[in-house]
Formats: C-alpha cells, sequence, structure tokens
C-alpha cells in the first residue's frame, strides 16, 4: 500500500507529555548520555520487571516507514508483549544483536522510554530488519509486514518459554474442513493464524454493513459444485462438497485484518474505504454459531474483547500514509500515534476511521487489535 510523509495537524488534541506513565523510570536515571553508554548492562537488570509501563514517545519517519513505526507502536504499547520482550536472552556477539530483532526492538523501546526527547530514530532497528530482506525506503502493506516482524521476532527468541508464551499471546487456532455432501465424510486439518482476513464483501458480493458481519462472513460454510466439485475418499469420486472453517482457540491479543485492497483483472490495486463500523467491545458468543466453533464451553467463556489499537490507512492504494491509535492500559485514554508526532485522542475519532470515501483522504481501519476482558489460563 502507498504511503507519504504527512498527515492532518489534530490542533485540538491535547498533545501527550513526554514519556506518559514513565517519569518515575525518568528520576531513575536522569543521565541520559550514561544510560546510552551503560545500556546493555540496565537492559539485563529490568529483564524480571513485569511492566514499567510504556512511554508515549513518537517514532521519526526514516523515508517511508510509517507503516513500520505504527505497528512498532502497537507492539510497544501492548505490555504482554513488553513483559516477554524484556526477558529475552542478550546475543553475545556485538554482530549477532545487530542482526537479532527482538535485542533491537528491545534497545529501541529502551530509549524511547528512558530518553528525553519527544521523538527517536528507529535507524538500527530498520538496518537489522534490512539484513532479514526487509527494503527499506519502500512502501509496505501493514498486514504483511505485520507477519514478517512475527515470524522475525519469533525465530530469533532462543528461550522455548517465551516462544510458547509469544504464541499463547497473538496465534488464532482454526480448523479447516471439508465434508461430502453425499455422504457427510469430513476431512479437517488444524491450522493457525496471526491475523484473522476478513472480507469486505459477502459471498454475492455485496458489501458488508458492520465487524460482525464480516465476522459471520469468514466462518459461512461454502457450497462446491460443478467444476469446484472435490475428490471423496469414501464415495471414490468427485461429488459437492461443503467447505468451511471453525474456529478453536482465540488469543490475548487478536487482530483482525480488514481486506481493503483488491486487484481486479487487468487493472491496478484498489481500496476499498466504504464505512465498515467496529465496536469498542465484540463477544465472539453473540457473533458465530455452534456450528462455527470447534471448543469447549470452558475456552468460549474467555471468548470477550475490548479494542486495543487501531492501524489505519489514509489515502489511496497507490499512495497514503498510516498511523496507529492505541489504547493505553495505564490510564485508558486513546492515543493517535502518527511518526514523530503523538496525541490524545477522542472515541470519536477511532470512529472516524470506519472508512468514507471523501472524508479525511479516505482514513480507513485497516488492522484492529482486540484484548481479553479477563483473560484465563493461555491455551495449551
Amino acid at each position: 500500500m502507498g504511503q507519504g510523509t504527512g498527515r492532518e495537524t489534530r490542533s485540538n488534541k491535547s498533545e501527550l507529555p513526554v514519556n506518559l506513565n514513565m517519569k518515575a523510570a525518568a528520576e531513575v536515571e536522569k543521565d541520559t548520555g550514561k544510560v546510552m553508554k551503560n545500556r546493555d548492562q540496565k537492559l539485563i537488570s529490568v529483564y524480571g520487571v513485569a511492566d514499567l509501563n510504556n512511554g508515549a514517545i513518537g517514532l521519526y519517519n526514516t523515508g517511508l516507514s510509517c507503516c513500520l513505526n505504527s505497528l512498532l507502536q502497537v507492539f510497544f504499547m501492548n505490555r504482554h508483549f513488553t513483559v516477554i520482550l524484556r526477558r529475552i536472552t542478550v546475543p553475545f556477539s556485538s554482530a549477532e544483536q545487530r542482526k537479532n530483532v527482538p535485542y533491537q526492538m528491545l534497545l529501541l523501546l529502551e530509549e524511547m522510554q528512558r530518553g528525553k526527547r519527544e521523538a527517536v530514530y528507529p535507524l538500527e532497528l530498520s538496518r537489522c530488519l534490512s539484513l532479514h530482506g526487509v527494503e527499506l525506503f519502500v512502501q509496505h502493506d501493514a498486514a504483511q509486514l505485520l507477519l514478517i516482524l512475527w515470524n522475525l521476532i519469533k525465530s530469533q527468541i532462543t528461550n522455548m518459554d517465551l516462544v510458547e508464551r509469544l504464541t499463547a499471546l497473538y496465534t488464532i487456532w482454526v480448523q479447516e474442513y471439508l465434508v461430502c455432501q453425499r455422504c457427510s465424510f469430513e476431512t479437517n486439518r488444524d491450522s493457525h493464524m496471526i491475523t484473522l482476513p476478513l472480507p469486505m464483501f459477502d459471498s454475492r458480493s455485496y458489501l458488508l454493513r458492520t465487524l460482525e458481519d464480516s465476522l459471520q462472513c469468514f466462518f459461512q460454510p461454502e457450497q462446491l459444485t460443478g467444476n469446484d466439485m472435490c475428490f471423496c475418499e469414501q464415495c471414490k469420486q468427485k461429488t459437492p462438497c461443503l467447505q468451511g472453517t471453525r474456529l478453536k482457540h482465540l488469543p490475548l491479543t487478536l487482530t483482525l485484518h480488514l481486506k481493503r485492497f483488491y486487484c481486479k483483472k487487468s487493472t491496478r490495486t484498489q481500496k476499498i474505504s466504504h464505512s465498515l463500523p467496529f465496536p469498542q467491545s465484540l463477544n465472539f458468543n453473540d457473533i458465530l454459531t455452534q456450528e462455527q466453533c470447534h471448543t469447549d464451553a470452558k475456552d468460549k467463556v474467555d471468548w470477550q474483547y475490548d479494542l486495543f489499537a487501531v492501524v489505519a490507512h489514509l489515502g489511496s492504494a497507490n499512495f497514503g500514509h498510516y498511523c496507529a491509535y492505541t489504547r493505553s492500559l495505564t490510564d485508558h485514554q486513546w492515543y493517535c500515534f502518527n511518526d514523530s508526532s503523538v496525541c490524545q485522542v477522542s472515541w470519536d475519532d477511532i470512529k472516524c476511521t470506519y472508512g468514507n470515501a471523501d472524508l479525511r483522504w479516505g482514513e480507513t481501519a485497516y488492522l484492529l487489535v482486540y484484548m481479553k476482558k479477563n483473560p484465563q489460563q493461555p491455551h495449551p
């Protein structure tokens, strides 16, 4: 998706104090130069701290980096993620440290929380990502870049207990199935994903009206007939089948990907900017039917979520800009992270990301991040 480097100024919103929620940490270490000099030693000393509360610090745009900046802010404002990040094992050599994405993210987080500046440059992390094939100064799609970051983070954490915790924090488990309509023979397999890719159109190509409609559409089974029939192992021939996906397990942090970008034959990528309202609270027990789930009652009790973050895209499919709206888990206020600019916003500002082709350059929610209200034990 295209990205620019500018966005309208929210002059009527209150600016965030530098290092919100981090005043205590700033007082502990006032000599910023000394902190940076002994950074590796100081990092080791805070690995056991449960949550130092993320500061509201911006990230400078280093050239088409608004997509990366927005995703990093969503990661860093999630204290469940930063608890894991602070416990990673520091790579031994400087060469390994330069190539280790979780470690470079940790260094950046510490710089954001200990410094006294309103924004910092994510240069070292950007260089680290480039060593793993992530191109710099190019336009990125937020959903694709999120998956790249996730795979790099997970693969480079050496502590298996932390890997399991990270997996439980973000991984969605589903069951894909195929049922023969003649003999009812079923084949299925379990799979997992980091985001649920939700459609904007139903099976008849009508625009969906709400997020709940999109979720129902995703889990709605599809009839395979005619040339689409599949081979049935029991019937020993191709038969009409019912193909679908059942939900098995939801993570603590749930990411929904609204598929607003699409390609038509012989045409370039286009953006769907129509309005798709999403709620502040989401209960999957009220949205999905029993047939669309494959789980026990104990797990389903845990399926209530509150909205935590929105990664929004402004502009067209060919040129635009990303920013992130996140809700602080400390003061429960909403903030807009627009590269180096950070300001407090209201729910009315969040609702502007529902979508409207004629409103604010087509600002639309692209990734929705929900967090469980009352999390129980993680899924084994």
